[in-house]
């Protein structure tokens, strides 16, 4: 991306009554005419273009919304679109609720051809809701003729299979499920026209970015213009961008700051007597590659690495008054690089430099100002993305103002996640990890796990029987995504370099890729970073 892509206007606007798109929350004021509510910052792209009006758009576009009852655009519909019209490829942060999936639908569906049975839009969802989510909208929108399909993980083959002999125009799916078409020669994208990615910061969350680099080798050379939506873009999700979009150009509607800074900022308030499954579920939700996890106190450090041991996580404390012989074993874990998270006191923390440090957890807010530099300046270094994540009661409020009020820290203020949220995630996360795997198992393997269908079947159906099943789901889970593992190599192939499809004798080629990297990445961006969780909510 050139510097001349990367610069941006910033601009306020007034705001107007907002309309209500129909299947959308709407959590946030919005107006009619293209722009956006008083206070918030509108980020537009070099050679920047006016917003369209639905009188504007296309016979095709009209009556598409007509269909929907839209009588006019949302803000981020009418300034999506003149870019996509464009054939500009744009970066666009908007959050839910915002009317984003139709400023992709309307263009995408008006550029396929219905007498061409094959895929001519992709669309890239981080789960299975929202590609069902996706596709209703779709079904709604496009015309009689245009043939929509939604494909995830978690259900059978047969109606995804049917749609793609019947030749469906449109595909939204995960990655997963995506690749495991292309791979079985159900999904051809050689005449793929626009590809969207929704929702980025959540796709790399759970673990995709493998499956999203080898859904790139099935892409042709044919020109496509691509399209990435997000609620934050940080360093590593700007970097997706420009693996798949050609000079992607930045558009921000969203109320929030462009998250294009090296270190976002986050501040949970967490209930009393909540602060440490707080932790563990934030853990399950971002899926650091690696993480300091730092406390004001010796005590709460042996407390807080005790707990996080208890959850299955690889965590190990360090204070000052560890015997010399257990801290060089720490030590020595952090230096191979083999240590997830590491516990600890400012004071015990002091010299050591971890590479590649994705995340910083301030377990307890610093009791001195400065501290907080300090400890979220771990993170973010060398130009990749990173994440500071502050646990705070509501008492102390005042020094997180007084840290905001010093340093000029803008905080991202979420709710904290429920168990809910997290088993969600988890769930996702897990089906994609174990379809991949199933991937690359060999005919005969497919053979012999046949023989266990039937038993799994009859284990589903009583809950002593379940139960087995979740157990070995949960092993499987830990194992896979929270085991202690050795340092990796840093060198070997890169897949960017592949060109073409990937030959049918290829599959093995990338067998670990969607399980044991992902065990040390969470599927972030060149492997080494994660975005932020889809699971939290942001305070209202």
């Amino acid at each position: 991306m050139t510097e001349a892509r990367r610069r941006r206007r910033v601009r306020k606007t007034r705001s107007h009554p907002s309309p209500i798109v129909p299947g959308e929350e709407h959590d946030e004021e919005e107006t009619p005419d293209g722009s956006v509510p008083q206070g918030d910052e509108l980020v537009e792209p070099d050679n920047a273009l006016p917003p369209i009006t639905l009188e504007e758009l296309s016979p095709t576009m009209q009556a598409a919304c007509r269909r929907a009852g839209w009588k006019e655009l949302m803000p981020v519909q009418a300034r999506t679109l003149p870019y996509v019209l464009a054939g500009r490829d744009l970066m666009i942060q908007s959050r839910t609720g915002s009317g984003k999936t139709a400023a992709f639908l309307l263009p995408m569906l008006d550029r396929i051809d219905p007498e061409l049975p094959q895929c001519q839009g992709l669309i890239l969802v981080p789960t299975r809701e929202l590609a069902q989510q996706v596709y209703d909208h779709a079904e709604v929108l496009a015309p009689e003729g245009i043939r929509t399909v939604a494909v995830y993980g978690g259900v059978g083959y047969g109606k995804q299979l049917e749609a793609f002999r019947k030749g469906a125009h449109l595909v939204v799916g995960t990655p997963g499920r995506v690749l495991d078409h292309l791979m079985q020669g159900n999904l051809d994208l050689s005449h793929l026209k626009m590809l969207v990615f929704d929702e980025a910061d959540r796709m790399l969350s759970m673990g995709f970015y493998q499956d999203m680099r080898r859904v790139k080798r099935f892409l042709s050379d044919r020109p496509r213009n691509g399209y990435m939506f997000s609620a934050t873009f940080p360093y590593h999700v700007m970097r997706l961008a420009g693996e798949f979009l050609h000079e992607p150009e930045m558009l921000s509607l969203s109320r929030d700051h462009v998250h294009v800074t090296e270190v976002d900022h986050v501040l949970y308030f967490v209930p009393d007597m909540q602060k440490d499954r707080t932790l563990a579920r934030l853990i399950e939700l971002e899926n650091p590659t690696s993480a300091i996890i730092f406390c004001n106190t010796k005590a709460e450090v042996n407390y807080v690495s005790l707990i996080l041991k208890r959850y299955g996580y690889d965590a190990d404390g360090l204070s000052s008054e560890l015997k010399q012989r257990d801290r060089e074993k720490v030590l020595g874990r952090v230096r191979a690089g083999s240590l997830r998270f590491l516990v600890a006191t400012d004071v015990a923390a002091r010299g050591i430099d971890i590479q590649e440090l994705s995340h910083v957890f301030q377990y307890e807010v610093p009791e001195d100002p400065e501290l907080y530099v300090h400890r979220a300046g771990r993170t973010g270094r060398a130009g990749a993305g990173g994440k500071a994540i502050t646990l705070a009661f509501r008492t102390e409020k005042v020094r997180i103002d007084e840290i905001r009020a010093r340093y000029g820290i803008e905080f991202e203020e979420l709710e904290p996640p429920h168990d809910e949220e997290v088993e969600k995630v988890v769930s996702e996360r897990l089906v994609a990890l174990l379809e991949a795997r199933l991937r690359e198992r060999r005919p005969i393997d497919r053979e012999r796990i046949q023989r266990f269908l039937p038993l799994a079947r009859e284990l589903a159906e009583h809950e002593d029987g379940a139960m087995l099943v979740a157990m070995l789901l949960n092993d499987n889970y830990q194992q896979s995504l929270h085991a202690p593992v050795a340092a990796e190599p840093h060198d070997g192939p890169n897949e960017e370099d592949d060109g073409g499809q990937v030959a049918a004798g290829e599959e093995a080629a990338g067998k670990g890729e969607g399980e044991g990297r992902s065990r040390r990445s969470g599927g972030r961006s060149g492997g080494r970073r994660r975005s932020r969780s889809g699971g939290s909510r942001r305070r209202s």
